[in-house]
């Protein structure tokens, strides 16, 4: 019987952890959540772009833990606002003070509606980024890189996903990333070209 191998996704995001862990677990992964060794704390993300913060999440989780770890950094590109809010898209509206019962996506998506108050609907293009990048204990490591573009909206539509995901449409679909259902959000988004990219390469990193 083939050993299943285990990682650990360097992620505190139940979100990417859910859409992460099914696909790795078909390519016969058992995956652990950086919940399983809270010893190592938050990581800071210090670097300027999203290939270096999803280095330093994978090396330090394996460097820590002891096996192979998985990290992506993320984020929306919004042309109009010369590709803000980048690396600080989790973090972009801290500057702001939360409305009553209001989650930080919301208060995210609260800004990035401001910031884009008057902007016609041709200039609000962007896209959402992510790299992700694998690591073992011996540091070595594997990157891959995905893109999904598409449009801002003025409101949010839908219910499902996280981050920008209301306000994120996709017009080959017709619909914003949270009207998605897992199967079609996964096909089309940046995560999920990434992680493919990483599977493609999986095996002969295992191996290497």
């Amino acid at each position: 019987m083939t050993a299943v191998l285990r990682i650990v996704l360097a992620t505190q995001n139940a979100g990417k952890v859910r859409e992460l862990a099914e696909p790795l677990a078909h390519a016969g992964v058992e995956v652990l959540g950086l919940d399983a060794f809270p010893e190592i704390g938050d990581i800071a993300e210090t670097g300027l772009t999203f290939e270096e913060n999803a280095y330093i999440k994978a090396a330090t989780v394996a460097r820590h833990s002891g096996l192979l770890s998985v990290a992506d950094d993320s984020g929306l590109e919004v042309d109009a606002l010369g590709g803000a809010p980048g690396v600080y898209s989790a973090r972009y509206a801290d500057d702001l003070p939360s409305l009553p019962g209001e989650s930080r996506d919301a208060r995210n998506m609260r800004k990035l509606l401001q910031e884009l108050a008057g902007v016609p609907e041709a200039r609000r293009t962007g896209r959402y980024v992510c790299c992700m990048t694998a690591v073992t204990p011996a540091g070595q490591s594997l990157a891959t890189r995905g893109v999904w573009e598409g449009r801002l909206l003025a409101e949010q539509r839908g219910h499902n996903g996280f981050g920008y995901d209301p306000l994120f449409f996709d017009p080959t679909l017709g619909l914003t990333a949270a009207q998605m259902t897992p199967e079609q959000k996964n096909a089309r988004s940046h995560r999920g070209k990434a992680l493919r990219a990483l599977l493609d390469r999986w095996a002969a990193f295992v191996r290497s």
